[in-house]
């Protein structure tokens, strides 16, 4: 069994918000976030410079194999950034890993459960996947308890990370559960 393809979408719209597919850009709003000093304290550290993040953007439009979404309100405001990545294929399972979640302090309530249920139904629904897995940082644990509440299950852990898999029963029990945050479907646009 192979994974299947990570593919890019222009566009994926949920309830409220909108997955947008990064350009080069977005490198000043996305520096933002990933330099704040509360924000990206349980990120891996990137360059301070604007260059770089625009370098990184340009060569990520020419790759394949991953997702890079700017999180945006339906008018368009950014609210943030996620990432999908790394398929592969765990205990003959295709498995996607997600991360580089981040959300502005002008992010309402509602946008980490509305976008966390994004990532899950463009992987799963258009995609093809059936579990995810990721890492979290140990000391972010507001972050290990939200994937805990979706039945994410810890597979390892060392002094800086816990490893996660979420299984397909457990990604569509929370699917179930937090549906009002969720359009069905979503409308995606390739």
């Amino acid at each position: 069994m192979t994974a299947p393809r990570l593919g890019k979408a222009r566009r994926v719209q949920g309830k409220t918000l909108v997955f947008r597919d990064t350009a080069v850009d977005d490198a000043e709003f996305i520096l933002g976030l990933r330099t704040d000093e509360v924000k990206s304290r349980h990120l891996s550290r990137t360059s301070g410079a604007l260059a770089d993040q625009q370098a990184w953007l340009a060569a990520y439009a020419q790759r394949d194999g991953e997702a890079y979404f700017v999180i945006e309100t339906l008018a368009g405001d950014k609210l943030g950034t996620v990432r999908l990545y790394d398929a592969r294929v765990i205990d003959g399972q295709s498995s996607f890993c997600w991360g580089s979640w981040i959300l502005s302090d002008a992010a309402p309530s509602s946008a980490a459960i509305e976008s966390a249920l994004m990532v899950y139904a463009y992987a799963l629904d258009t995609l093809g996947f059936t579990n995810a897995h990721f890492q979290v940082n140990l000391a972010n644990e507001r972050v290990c308890a939200f994937h805990e509440r979706f039945g994410a299950q810890r597979v390892s852990q060392d002094d800086v990370e816990i490893e996660y898999t979420l299984a397909n029963a457990a990604i569509r029990e929370a699917m179930k559960r937090y549906a009002r945050f969720l359009p069905d479907p979503l409308k995606v646009s390739i």
